[in-house]
């Protein structure tokens, strides 16, 4: 039986391991002529999820949360961290010795201006920052009238004496039957985008970029195939890729030798400085690129320009191949999906059930389809308060019983090899109570207008944001998440550029792929959402259209509670829309269950007017 892992907070070695730890990154900044450190939580890519080597945040401080920095200075130190983690830093980092910052009131540069003195050197990595985010700390430098030292090697890896080793997980082929396009042809594809920036050469630094372009996939990362390495792609010439060679057998090095060289990743500082001394233009990834690549460059007499990577976008509009292969995979999660929420409505009501037993059943639901590769995020399991944290990750201290009269909410996706995916559910446990019921329509009414949108071409998420929100705004709520993020295909499940929030610019494309997912969340009391991935395809023809229209197909099967609908809230249309969808989602999954389940199925999907 696949087991999910959980990790303990009981446990307080690391938090009392901090002073420590904060003493000797303080003897070894003294003894290199600084007064402070930055340490983000980061590694050289700028992942989401990081390997145990680059978790240097969580050796330092004790805080393990996905996002978050620290700075310590002689006499103070602070940990940053946004809302998501305001229980749990608590618990997790000694307060005596880091003052606990809100990241977005105050972000670390702010803070940085107000602490430090004109005296100050405040090193950092040039590793673990991009140079955008090493300009707003030399910035808070300048302010305060301290100095800002890149620096490397880095000294808390001196006193990190027991680091783990860097990954060296094996590299595989992505077969074109899930890619649905050779390397050769992509790399021919981005060559005259990389003309079109003016550049000689395009550094790779994000190792999502790099698998996708030349059709690999890794182990280095937790829920995320990602292989760690980075590539240089010139306007004219082979490619080169970066990747530790003992990561690779010969089967896959011999494919890859291919189109391009393989280097070991200590040749990339060779071969910068080698652009840098032929005068050459080289685009470097805004979001990922380390303030380091910029530094070999230019420090040898070459120029960078900063930007997005052109492969984002060409990543993010899936092929026909990816797109059938996300069907496939949603028709099967969502048959896991199906056999767990039966097995829940089954179990719940005993009053047994608790939120770690449900993450372990659903994830052992996906293994037993034979094709589970990896959860794509750690599951989201949420009874009564719970589900209120927007992000709340269940631990072995705050697993809780799942309750008659609460609400349970599950957000969790599956890696699988020709899809991501990504599905949040609430259920209700025993008879909810008339205001879920409204909240809860009123997310529907959201989701239901996001996915019945018709929209001219150039569209971008921000622009479609508001319609998953009107009928929340009409009862004076809202939820702070965005309602949309893109999603990648057998990689990130949280894939950029596109998403639907209010920040989202980019422009949706046919071919892209994004989530679906207002909510709603009462303080204390419980958490709604609704969450389904679609695609982004050709709209309707109407007649008299100035533009061609987009619209969205619902990729995600599975039942909404229909427990939880106020019906009189909804318009006939939306009615329409849900019952269509379930019946949908009863065709589909059918044939793919067990008899119970199928009988489960068939009364969970019945049209909303039948009782």
């Amino acid at each position: 039986m696949y087991k999910a892992k959980f990790q303990s907070f009981e446990d307080r070695a690391e938090r009392a391991a901090s002073l420590p730890r904060v003493g000797a990154l303080r003897t070894e900044l003294a003894r290199r002529g600084l007064t402070g450190w930055v340490v983000p939580r980061a590694d050289r890519h700028q992942n989401e999820y990081v390997p145990d080597s680059d978790e240097r945040l969580a050796w330092l401080t004790g805080f393990t949360g996905s996002a978050g920095a620290a700075v310590v200075l002689m006499e103070r130190a602070a940990l940053f961290a946004d809302g998501r983690y305001t229980l749990q830093v608590l618990d997790q980092v000694d307060t005596s010795i880091f003052e606990i910052v809100h990241m977005v009131e105050s972000p670390p540069d702010q803070w940085i201006e107000r602490n430090l003195t004109s005296s100050d050197r405040l090193g950092y990595d040039p590793w673990l920052h991009t140079s955008d985010g090493a300009e707003k700390l030399a910035k808070a430098c300048i302010a305060a009238g301290a100095t800002l030292v890149a620096v490397d090697p880095s000294p808390l890896d001196a006193v990190w004496i027991d680091r783990p080793s860097p990954p060296l997980g094996a590299v595989t082929l992505h077969d074109t039957r899930f890619a649905g396009e050779e390397a050769v042809t992509k790399l021919a594809q981005i060559r005259p985008e990389i003309a079109k920036l003016r550049a000689d050469a395009l550094v790779i630094s994000d190792p999502h970029a790099v698998a996708w372009t030349f059709n690999i996939r890794g182990s280095d990362v937790a829920h995320t195939p990602l292989p760690m390495s980075f590539a240089i792609v010139p306007q004219e010439g082979r490619a080169a890729l970066y990747v530790d060679g003992r990561k690779l057998l010969n089967e896959v090095r011999h494919s890859l030798e291919a189109i391009a060289d393989i280097r070991e990743p200590d040749d990339l500082a060779r071969d910068l400085a080698g652009l840098g001394r032929e005068k050459k233009t080289v685009r470097l990834d805004q979001a990922t690129a380390a303030d380091a690549l910029a530094r070999m460059i230019t420090s040898n007499g070459g120029k960078i320009t900063r930007g997005a990577d052109p492969i984002a976008i060409m990543k993010a509009v899936k092929n026909q191949v990816e797109i059938e292969g996300s069907r496939a995979a949603h028709r099967r999660d969502g048959a896991a999906v199906t056999r767990f929420l039966a097995w829940v409505d089954a179990q719940a009501p005993r009053g047994s059930l608790t939120e770690i037993a449900a993450v372990e059943a659903l994830e052992g639901f996906r293994h037993e389809t034979g094709q589970l590769k990896d959860v794509s995020f750690p599951t989201i399991s949420g009874a009564g308060p719970d589900g209120a944290i927007v992000h709340y990750r269940v631990t072995r201290k705050s697993d809780r019983r799942i309750e008659k009269g609460q609400l349970f909410l599950i957000d969790s996706g599956a890696q699988y090899e020709d899809g991501t995916t990504d599905i949040t559910r609430t259920v209700a446990v025993g008879e909810p109570s008339d205001e879920m019921r409204d909240r809860f329509t009123r997310v529907l009414k959201g989701h239901i207008a996001i996915a019945c949108a018709v929209f001219p071409e150039g569209t971008s998420g921000a622009q479609l944001d508001p319609l998953a929100r009107v009928s929340l705004w009409q009862a004076g709520l809202d939820f702070d998440h965005g309602t949309g993020h893109g999603v990648g295909s057998y990689l990130s499940v949280h894939e950029g550029p596109p998403r639907i929030s209010k920040l989202g610019s980019t422009k949706l494309e046919r071919g892209m792929i994004l989530s679906n997912e207002p909510g709603y969340y009462k303080t204390g009391a419980y958490g709604i959402r609704i969450e389904n991935l679609v695609l982004v395809i050709e709209g309707p023809a109407i007649a008299g259209a100035e533009k061609p229209l987009n619209a969205f197909e619902t990729l995600t099967l599975a039942p909404i509670d229909r427990h939880l609908i106020a019906a009189g809230l909804l318009t006939p249309e939306e009615t329409a829309w849900l019952d269509q969808y379930h019946a949908r989602v009863a065709a589909t999954l059918t044939p793919l269950l067990d008899a119970e389940t199928r009988a489960w199925l068939a009364a969970a999907t019945r049209p909303l007017g039948h009782n």
